[in-house]
């Protein structure tokens, strides 16, 4: 099944906030509910309790991804993204792996390719791995390398968000300026923003 027309393109929800909030206990799920931020990236949980961290936070009206690679008892199979498809009301999936954002898109579900920068290696493996994953966008980190997200806005059409590291003000604002449309920070100063 392709994505259908009930789920919204990545930029529509992308452009409701520039900041995304991830959150990796639930403390900060209690948390995020006091903030503004509408899309939100689960990075914690158990194949027992990510139905209901999921559950909470649509129920605030958030847009919710969940990260298939941090989940306890999720293999690294596509089957993980069939059990968020079939038992949550899940928005989308993030994922290092591009099989499972393939397959997140497969199943109509909206979908992050998370990739790591650490050398020159896997910056140039990037747009094959994108290419691969057909992922919605891209999710670079550490996201506080302005220099290097104005490489990959040169690489890639895909939306481009900047995780990891961002701590504070001038790091969001160096973010977006380089050409990340949004950056995802489990910092609660910057949900505010």
């Amino acid at each position: 099944m392709n994505q259908s027309d009930a789920t919204p393109r990545i930029e529509n929800v992308l452009l409701q906030h520039p900041v995304i909030a991830s959150v990796k206990n639930d403390e900060d799920v209690a948390a995020v509910l006091d903030t503004a931020c509408p899309v939100i990236f689960v990075l914690f949980g158990s194949i027992i309790t990510v139905p209901r961290i999921v559950e909470t936070l649509k129920s605030a009206g958030r847009t919710v991804f969940v990260d298939v690679d941090l989940i306890d008892g999720f293999s690294n199979r596509t089957v993980a993204v069939d059990f968020l498809k079939q038992h949550t009301r899940t928005d989308g999936v993030l994922s290092t792996k591009a099989m499972m954002a393939k397959h997140a898109k497969a199943l109509g579900l909206l979908s992050i390719h998370r990739v790591f920068l650490v050398d020159s290696f896997s910056y140039h493996s990037l747009p094959k791995q994108v290419g691969i994953s057909g992922a919605d966008a891209v999710e670079i980190l550490p996201g506080c390398m302005p220099k290097v997200i104005s490489w990959v806005r040169e690489d890639t059409d895909l939306p481009i968000i900047a995780g990891g590291l961002v701590c504070d003000k001038e790091d969001v604002m160096s973010a977006l300026g380089a050409g990340a449309m949004a950056i995802a920070s489990s910092n609660r100063d910057v949900w505010s923003m």
